[in-house]
């Protein structure tokens, strides 16, 4: 199996599950070193130590991407263990549960921009100057169709997830000189614990939400993010990437089907 990202060190913020934890193992098969940060330090320490038994090499690190200490510590975690670091996943995120916008209380509110944006500057704060001692590097940040596309319901999160891609293209203009390049992924539905929790019919409309009918696996996301870090991608920074099945595209009714007619739209 070729490993691209031999000698390459990967930080994963929000890694404990889902397509955080999806990402580090798809880096880790890749070949580069992973270091793994989230707040539930038993579920990051399990997919640490997957990794590893599988001959990778990972390092687990409680993290709160809101503290600025906390995020200083990780990123020195990874150049202490690695001496480097080469590529960066900002993938956490939190906030209020669905609600209309006067109803969210603003504390809730406060905690969702806390985690999505603040802690996506922090990340990119810390992980900029580590890769700027070793020549550059690259950093997805993880956002949401929902950052593109408002909807009702999710003030907070919306919020969050627009402000990372107003951040991302701001440091890829900072730091497109200078060897390092800033990408954003926005995943529409995906399959993970969340869509999961709700139930196969909410599963099967969120397929039927999208242009394909269907929603995305995480090494789909996985696969995306790998490739913006990839030499592949070495002329593409400040991007924001739907992986969406088309929805980004517009809307397309759903068809059904008229025996005398064939295929129609609805």
């Amino acid at each position: 199996m070729t490993q691209p990202f031999a000698g390459k060190v990967a930080l994963i913020a929000g890694a404990s599950k889902g397509i955080g934890a999806v990402t580090a193992e798809a880096f880790a098969r890749a070949g580069a070193a992973v270091v793994l940060g989230a707040r539930d330090e038993q579920a990051l320490g399990l997919v640490a130590e997957g990794i590893n038994g599988r001959g990778g090499r990972a390092l687990a690190v409680r993290t709160d991407v809101s503290d600025a200490a906390s995020m200083e510590r990780f990123v020195g975690a990874a150049v202490e263990e690695f001496g480097r670091l080469d590529f960066a996943f900002n993938n956490a995120t939190d906030g209020p549960r669905p609600a209309p916008l006067h109803e969210i209380d603003p504390a809730e509110f406060d905690r969702g921009i806390q985690v999505n944006v603040r802690g996506t500057f922090l990340g990119m704060k810390y992980q900029v100057a580590a890769m700027l001692r070793t020549g550059g590097g690259s950093i997805v940040n993880m956002a949401s169709f929902a950052g593109i596309q408002g909807f009702p319901g999710l003030g907070a999160y919306v919020a969050g997830k627009a402000g990372i891609i107003g951040l991302t293209k701001v440091a890829a203009l900072d730091y497109a000189d200078q060897g390092i390049r800033v990408n954003v992924v926005a995943p529409g539905p995906i399959q993970t614990h969340h869509i999961d929790a709700a139930g196969a019919e909410a599963v099967r409309q969120a397929g039927l939400s999208t242009p394909m009918r269907r929603i995305g696996q995480a090494h789909e996301v996985a696969d995306a993010v790998l490739w913006l870090c990839s030499e592949q991608s070495s002329f593409i920074t400040g991007v924001t990437l739907p992986i969406d099945g088309g929805q980004a595209a517009g809307l397309k009714p759903p068809r059904t089907y008229n025996p005398g007619k064939g295929m129609e739209e609805s």
